[in-house]
């Protein structure tokens, strides 16, 4: 046995010596024929050639509908009537959760998430995706039972200051994985399904919750918290068969690994070592482009403008008004809506954004990811503020057609973000991070939003809640003013990135491409 395994170590490392010998100009043809062949690759061709990838990429991606459904879960618990009686205090006749409370428990996830992102970018270049995302999912099955048996208001925080450590790593995770294991014509369809994953976990929280909330007991809460293990038994089941990243593997050096990777991942007619030949010649690429593998490198000057478009595409999804997503069943029901049809409401405002996730699908494949961002977010604007001008009209409590019309106007809202700037966000992020940072990048984007996530966390309960600002719609006044400032900057920062290989990338912002340039740019 021993000499069988010194055999077969011997025949890697020649191969990889074969490999390396022909890097300066073998591989580098190789590399450019993958490149043509992904370029003609069409959506229906790769999805037959790549068909395992699809799979292990979305299976990947189910840790992000654990990351959605705590803080979706959280934020409809506040308008559950067994909820608001065993965590809450009486106020003019009626059971709420203070605002101080409100702001503690919902902060615990986004500040957990700021530590968690930024930390798993190291096991992450140590351990691999695969085994990073295991050790994750073990650790998420473990906090559950502390938000399960919580019998006070402090336990339950505590949880969701441990579980938000936790979940903060699937939003790095996921997109990772995703953008390193399909092909061009796959590439944005696989990272905006993490967006689908997100309002996926968003819908199962607040169907679960609209079937619970009329219990009279514990079970009202106890069930949805509860129904969360479903996901770590599930993907502990699958997790051992997972290929892992061919990109982690090429940076180890580990090219025969990464080669067998690759096969995994396709079927059996595609040409893996014209993969792999790209790949090495990217990586080779980086670095003499001194991109980096450190969080320090991500703010070099090789890389601030790719850090910078990764961050602010992320932390727009905040300043748009997302995050009024999760009071959504509050809000229904400040305006004048009882708790069941609040929480029906809830779910159909998360079922409209399902469908626009699907839709972006088809958006992703006939348009440019800059195109479909900003024009997304220039009808988000839009609608914010007309739903803060109809809250201004005069007798508003008394004109249930006004409330309605808002009510309406949150849920198109809703859907044109998920056509948009929720899944774009994604594929952005991906497609304009180097490849060595891609992990280290991701986890400044998500730490970021996860920062601005915390400051709308304290401010909302606030601007909403009855017993302090009761701001209803006139909220559309403030998100509107913050998507406007947005708007403005993607116009002159948000490049092209649509249809290219990440070589290609790396020389464009190498070369400091003008970002409308980037759309019709020839890379020679």
């Amino acid at each position: 046995m021993e000499g069988a395994e010194k055999s077969v170590d011997v025949k890697g490392a020649e191969n990889a010596v074969s490999i390396h010998d022909a890097t300066t100009k073998e591989i580098g043809e190789e590399s450019r024929r993958a490149t043509e062949l992904e370029h003609s690759m069409s959506f229906r061709q790769a999805l037959k050639l790549y068909p395992k990838a699809v799979g292990w990429s979305a299976f990947f991606s189910m840790g992000v509908i654990m990351t959605a459904f705590d803080p979706q879960l959280l934020g409809s618990l506040y308008a559950t009537p067994a909820f608001q009686r065993d965590f809450g205090y009486m106020f003019e006749g009626n059971y709420i959760i203070s605002a101080p409370w409100q702001t503690a428990l919902g902060i615990g996830n986004p500040l957990g998430q700021v530590v968690g992102a930024l930390a798993a970018g190291y096991p992450m270049e140590w351990y691999g995706r695969k085994w990073t995302f295991a050790a994750c999912v073990v650790g998420t099955g473990a906090f559950i039972f502390n938000q399960f048996f919580a019998k006070s208001i402090q336990v339950l925080l505590v949880g969701e200051l441990i579980g938000g450590l936790i979940l903060g790593t699937y939003t790095t995770i996921a997109p990772t994985y995703a953008s390193e294991v399909v092909p061009i014509a796959l590439r944005g369809h696989l990272t905006a399904y993490i967006n689908l994953c997100f309002v996926m976990g968003q819908l199962l929280a607040n169907g679960v919750i609209a079937g619970t909330s009329q219990l009279d007991t514990h079970w009202a809460y106890s069930a949805p918290f509860a129904i969360q293990w479903l996901w770590p038994v599930i993907i502990l089941i699958g997790i051992p068969f997972a290929p892992e990243s061919p990109w982690w593997l090429i940076r180890k050096g580990r090219l025969e690994d990464a080669e067998k990777s690759l096969n995994r991942l396709s079927s059996s007619a595609v040409d893996n070592k014209l993969t792999l030949a790209m790949m090495i010649e990217t990586d080779r690429l980086e670095l003499e482009m001194e991109t980096g593998t450190t969080y320090w490198d991500c703010f070099k000057k090789v890389n601030l403008r790719r850090t910078e478009i990764s961050v602010m595409v992320f932390v727009i999804q905040v300043l748009s008004g997302i995050y009024l997503v999760g009071y959504a069943a509050l809000f229904f029901q400040l305006a004048g809506l009882d708790t069941q049809k609040s929480f029906y409401m809830s779910v159909g405002f998360l079922a409209v954004g399902f469908v626009g996730c699907c839709m972006s699908w088809v958006a992703i494949s006939h348009f440019g990811r800059r195109r479909i961002y900003n024009l997304g977010l220039a009808f988000l604007t839009l609608i914010m503020f007309i739903i803060g001008i109809l809250d201004c009209a005069p007798n508003y409590e008394n004109r249930p057609g006004i409330i309605w019309g808002q009510c309406v106007l949150l849920i198109i809202w809703n859907g044109v973000f998920d056509i948009s700037i929720g899944p774009i966000c994604y594929v952005l992020i991906c497609e304009t991070s180097a490849t060595k940072v891609r992990t280290k990048t991701i986890a400044i984007a998500t730490a970021a939003q996860a920062v601005i996530a915390i400051v709308m966390t304290v401010a909302i309960p606030y601007m909403i809640n009855p017993d302090q600002g009761n701001w209803r719609g006139k909220m559309g006044f403030f998100f509107g003013g913050l998507s406007l400032f947005s708007l403005v900057w993607c116009h002159f920062r948000i490049p092209e990135t649509k249809g290219r290989t990440y070589e290609e990338l790396d020389l464009m912002f190498e070369r400091k491409v003008k970002t409308r340039a980037f759309k019709n740019y020839k890379v020679l």
